[in-house]
C-alpha cells in the first residue's frame, strides 16, 4: 500500500514538472524573437536558461557541412512515423561564429541533395528558430559513429569536430515552419505539446492502493470477527 501511494505521490509530483516545463515551452517559443546568444557568451551557456527560446538568426549556410541526422517524423501515412533524417547545417553568422541550423526533415531517399525537389538556400538568409540544447544519447540508442556518417543524436560538438570547424555554439536551432517554403526538408521539428499522462498514472496508482485496500479489508475483516468471538 505505500509503495502504490509513493508511485502515486511520485507522479503528481512529475505532473507539476511537466506542466511547469510545457507553460515555459511555450511562453518561450511564442514569444517575439530575439537575439541568440553572443559568441562570447557561449563558454557560460545554460542549457534550462536558453532552451526553447525564439530567436531570430542570419548568415550564409555552409552546405558542404550539412550533417544528416537518423530520424522519425509522426506526420505520415495514417499516422505511421516517416524514417529519414533531420538536416543539421552550419550557419556561418557576422564575424565568422558558427552556429548548427535543423533546417528540418526529409525521407530517407532524399537524404542525397541532389535527390531533393528544391536547392538549398544560398547567399545571406535571415530565419527564426528555437534554440535547443545538445540531444544526450539514451540507453537503447546506437552511438554516433562519424566516420561512416551515421548519426544518430545531435551532438554539437562532436558534429563540429567531425566536420573540422571552430567557433560552434553549443547549442544548435530548430528553424521554424515555413508555409512558403518547398516541402522538403520540412521545419518546424520541435514538439511544443508533449504528452502529458502523468494525472492518469497517478489516479491508477492511487487507484490500485485503494483497490488493495479494500481487498485487505476484506480478507482480514472475518478473521477479525472470528478472534473476537472466540476471545
Amino acid at each position: 500500500l505505500a509503495i502504490l501511494i509513493s508511485l502515486g505521490n511520485w507522479q503528481m509530483e512529475r505532473l507539476a514538472w511537466k506542466e511547469g516545463l510545457i507553460a515555459q515551452m511555450q511562453a518561450r517559443a511564442y514569444g517575439e524573437p530575439g537575439a541568440l546568444l553572443p559568441p562570447e557568451a557561449w563558454a557560460e551557456y545554460v542549457p534550462q536558461e536558453e532552451e526553447y527560446r525564439r530567436v531570430a538568426v542570419s548568415g550564409r549556410f555552409l552546405h558542404e557541412h550539412e550533417v544528416a541526422v537518423h530520424g522519425l517524423m509522426p506526420s505520415g501515412t495514417r499516422g505511421n512515423p516517416v524514417q529519414g533524417f533531420y538536416l543539421l547545417t552550419p550557419l556561418e553568422m557576422a564575424g565568422g561564429a558558427l552556429v548548427f541550423i535543423n533546417r528540418g526533415f526529409v525521407p530517407t531517399s532524399m537524404r542525397d541533395p541532389d535527390a531533393r525537389p528544391a536547392p538549398p538556400p544560398e547567399g545571406e538568409v535571415e530565419l527564426i528558430g528555437l534554440v535547443r540544447a545538445p540531444e544526450e544519447r539514451g540507453l537503447f540508442v546506437p552511438e554516433n559513429i562519424p566516420q561512416d556518417e551515421r548519426w544518430m543524436v545531435r551532438d554539437i560538438a562532436q558534429m563540429a569536430e567531425a566536420r573540422g570547424l571552430d567557433r560552434v555554439a553549443p547549442f544548435y536551432v530548430d528553424a521554424e515552419f515555413d508555409p512558403t517554403a518547398p516541402d522538403w526538408p520540412r521545419a518546424g521539428a520541435t514538439v511544443l505539446d508533449p504528452p502529458n499522462n502523468h494525472l492518469q498514472y497517478a489516479l491508477t496508482w492511487y487507484g490500485l492502493a485503494a483497490v488493495l485496500a479494500v481487498i485487505f479489508l476484506i480478507y482480514a475483516r472475518p478473521r477479525l470477527l472470528r478472534r473476537r468471538s472466540s476471545g
